[in-house]
Order: structure tokens, then sequence, then C-alpha cells
């Protein structure tokens, strides 16, 4: 399923890092910055959530959560989430069934051989849970700093 700008974000129910069940739904009213990475602890995925933990602050008060999926088990988000005291919620998508309803489980090629892996991607879903801004393949600098920025311009910031 290929989700598009303007349709509802497919909801969704997923363990976060202490093991409890979290659904899209329960941000209904909030705005969502939900983040698809490949895995915890190797150097991209950390700078990346150490960049949206910056903004923590700023984005609560912008009625804002970040939430960040990947194939890792809860117990490596709780590790990753501790050792770079993360300030943001870790899920787990061990069986790939939410990556796969984002079009975030894909085809890789590496050293000529290929194999299924997370790409690296952002939706943005507004209060209504509408989905109002994708990047599809994210490059990790600056990236927090570029959704930030884009989700000011909507609040008209």
């Amino acid at each position: 399923m290929a989700v598009r700008i303007g349709q509802k974000a497919p909801q969704f129910y997923l363990p976060d890092s202490d093991g409890n069940q979290v659904c899209l739904k329960d941000y209904s009213g909030l705005w969502a910055i939900l983040y698809f990475y490949p895995k915890d602890n190797t150097p991209g995925c950390t700078l990346e959530a150490v960049q949206f933990s910056r903004y923590a602050d700023e984005l609560k008060k912008m009625g804002a959560a970040v939430l960040a999926v990947s194939p890792d088990s809860p117990r490596s988000h709780c590790r990753f989430r501790d050792r770079h005291d993360l300030r943001l919620t870790l899920l787990s998508d061990e069986k790939h069934d939410v990556l796969e309803l984002y079009g975030a489980w894909t085809l890789k090629r590496m050293a000529g051989r290929e194999y299924h892996g997370v790409q690296r991607s952002t939706f943005l879903v507004n209060p209504d849970g509408e989905v109002v801004r994708i990047w599809p393949e994210v490059k990790v600098k600056g990236h927090a700093e570029e959704v930030v920025k884009v989700l000011k311009s909507l609040l008209g910031q």
C-alpha cells in the first residue's frame, strides 16, 4: 500500500520500548511525526533519533509527538533510548506489518545482492489523522530540523 498525502494515516498498534501497546489513534488531536528507520544504535539512526530528541520540548509546545518505528525488539529500543537519552516514542515492528503498510519495507540492493529492509522515511500526520507531508527517502543530516520547519510553517509560526 502506498500512503499518499491527503489520505487518513493507516492505523496501527505496536509495542513501545517498555512493551506497552501504542496506537496511532492515541495521538488523535495532535500532530504525529511518524518516521521509519533501519536499526537501533547505528550511526545514522542514532543521529536521527538524537536530532529529533533535541526538538522534543519545542515539538510538545506545538502539539506534536514523534513516533519512531523499526524492526528492532522493545528490549533493543529500551537500550537505545537509555543509552542516548532519547525523548521520543520508539515502536517495535518485528513482523514488518506497519513498515509494509506505509511502504517503508522495500527491496534493497547492495554489493550485488538483494534483500528487504527499511527505507528511511517520514510521515507528518495532522491532528485529524491525515497525512500532510511525506519524506520518502530521508537523508539524516538536517532532517529533524526540516520537519520542525515544515510543521512551524503549517502552524503559521
